[in-house]
């Protein structure tokens, strides 16, 4: 029996030795950097660390452009990563077309199914990619936007038409709007540099405006805020990043807990051998409710105390 245990711990000290000397490369694609994006980033990173995983981090930013964004993949197939880390859709989908041996692992991809990635969210149809999806809970922002703004009858929106994040935001708002008599404005960009003007354009078309979870759009967030602060607009968003950086609230995901759960998927992969195709897209379930009362103000909106009773976050 001694003999035994002595095998094993002997066994158990190699294994660990040789995990210890290995170092794995992961190459990153992120369609721009904004706090949401890079708290992912981060959080997967952490989470690694926290593992006792030695890794490379070879992080490409595509700034918004779609070109950049395709470049981005023939750098990181010459970098042969053991894996691929793919932040939002574009950067997911531009690898998925070219990258088919390495593993790809995305995360803040609202709706990987539209996007073609999976097949569908528990059967990635044997393919080389899985991931985490931030598919936003329209029906709980629709819900915020009517205790913040009670009397709202339009709620207009500012989107990318061309990013693929932003069409089922699109769609799911409509929906959810259209339940309880609410119609929606649009307003649309190229690229982050029109979100003034779009902003500008609601301004007596609407009581609110949303922004979800379009890159484009939360890349210059500010511009947008100073708009609605300028007119007495309440400006209500789908990442709570965005508030600290103007907006007046948002109930989703945390990006930065996201990072982490992804990166526990990361680990599954690299270390534990786990394969993609086997791995169903997960969601994170906990939702944070972040406030931003200097916003409030500025855009001529009471809080009401039950939104106050239930945020983690009052930023005063």
């Amino acid at each position: 029996m001694k003999k035994i245990l002595l095998f094993l711990a002997a066994a158990l000290l190699v294994a660990s030795t040789a995990f210890a000397g290995k170092k794995y490369v992961i190459s990153v694609t992120q369609i721009v950097e904004h706090p949401a994006l890079d708290a992912m980033r981060q959080g997967v990173a952490d989470r690694l660390k926290e593992k006792g995983i030695d890794f490379d981090y070879n992080v490409h930013i595509a700034q918004g452009n779609m070109a950049t964004n395709t470049q981005i993949v023939s750098q990181i197939i010459g970098e042969q990563p053991d894996l691929v880390l793919a932040i939002a859709t574009p950067g997911a989908q531009a690898c998925a077309q070219k990258i088919h041996d390495t593993p790809i692992v995305f995360t803040g991809v609202t709706d990987p199914v539209t996007a073609g990635l999976v097949k569908d969210l528990a059967n990635t149809n044997g393919k080389n990619i899985t991931g985490m999806s931030d598919a936003s809970p329209m029906d709980k922002h629709v819900a915020l936007i009517r205790e913040l703004v009670p009397n709202v009858k339009t709620i207009g929106i500012i989107y990318n038409s061309g990013e693929p994040n932003a069409v089922p935001i699109l769609k799911a708002l409509k929906e959810e709007a259209g339940k309880v008599g609410i119609n929606v404005e649009e307003a649309t960009i190229a690229n982050s540099s029109g979100v003034y003007q779009a902003a500008k354009s609601l301004v007596g078309r609407c009581d609110a405006v949303y922004v979800g979870t379009d890159n484009t759009v939360v890349s210059a967030i500010e511009s947008a805020v100073k708009v609605c602060e300028d007119n007495k607009l309440p400006l209500i968003v789908g990442d709570v990043d965005s508030v600290a950086r103007g907006a007046i609230a948002a109930e989703a995901v945390d990006y930065y807990k996201m990072g982490l759960q992804t990166g526990d998927m990361i680990a599954r992969i690299l270390v534990d051998g786990a394969k993609p195709a086997d791995m169903p897209v997960e969601f994170l379930q906990d939702l944070n409710l972040h406030v931003n009362m200097k916003a409030a103000k500025a855009m001529g909106v009471t809080v009401p105390q039950s939104v106050l009773d239930r945020a983690e976050k009052v930023i005063e």
